[in-house]
């Protein structure tokens, strides 16, 4: 590779005057460069192939006693949802905080590395509030989850993994790897966050919405998707 961008050079110099170690050197140098370009562009989804999703693997969880129309909507592809710090849970006689989150149907998995992508939109104001998650771990709940604290996403109510967030469309991606135990994730193409999961669950499935945290969350809280989109490693 490096000769054949020494000829190359030679050609556009249309100069022999430099030596041949030289040469090899600045064609080297090119390749590195060329690489690092490579290795910056590279996307979250290289080496996954795409699951098809269709309404069917949209279900959405909202408190119990509204109509899926008083927390959700989906319009010119933004699927928009909301939900109060005040709302009932999804389910009559669960104690968990009030959500309304889209769970991925008929794509529960147990082993192999799994990904969710969308694009969302976090309006100012909205504190408190899961995005996205892996549901299922060992002696708990979730294996990951990303939340929203005063416009800056952190793991759980942990970490901060990127700021500023509010009022804006951003790419967010999410890996699990069923068998390594590890998670990961992406800001608009960049990785933010890598981190062990939370052990090993019978099955795990993703989410995406809002779900609000134990405490400190907001009185209203909301998010908008579009291009939902779920990867599986090739």
């Amino acid at each position: 590779m490096i000769y054949k961008m020494t000829r190359i050079i030679r050609k556009v110099c249309s100069s022999t005057c430099l030596d041949e170690q030289l040469l090899i050197v600045i064609g080297a140098i090119i390749i590195i460069l060329l690489g690092g370009v490579a290795a910056a562009a590279a996307d979250p989804t290289d080496g996954f192939h795409e699951v098809r999703l269709s309404e069917h693997n949209f279900d959405i969880q909202r408190p119990y006693d509204l109509p899926l129309s008083q927390r959700y909507s989906y319009k010119n592809g933004v699927r928009r949802l909301w939900v109060y710090g005040s709302d009932k849970s999804h389910s009559q006689g669960s104690h968990t905080p009030p959500r309304t989150e889209i769970r991925i149907r008929g794509l529960d998995y147990h082993s192999g590395v799994w990904q969710m992508e969308g694009h969302v939109y976090v309006p100012k104001g909205t504190s408190g509030a899961s995005l996205m998650q892996v549901h299922g771990g060992s002696g708990v709940s979730s294996t990951v989850m990303v939340r929203i604290y005063s416009g800056d996403l952190r793991y759980y109510s942990g970490d901060v993994i990127a700021r500023g967030m509010y009022d804006k469309w951003f790419r967010l991606n999410m890996i699990h790897d069923a068998d390594a135990g590890k998670v990961a994730v992406y800001v608009d193409g960049k990785e933010v966050f890598r981190h062990d999961a939370r052990g090993k669950a019978p099955a795990f499935y993703f989410k995406c919405g809002v779900y609000a945290a134990p405490k400190d969350h907001s009185r209203y809280m909301e998010s908008r998707w579009k291009n939902i989109k779920m990867y599986k490693k090739k």
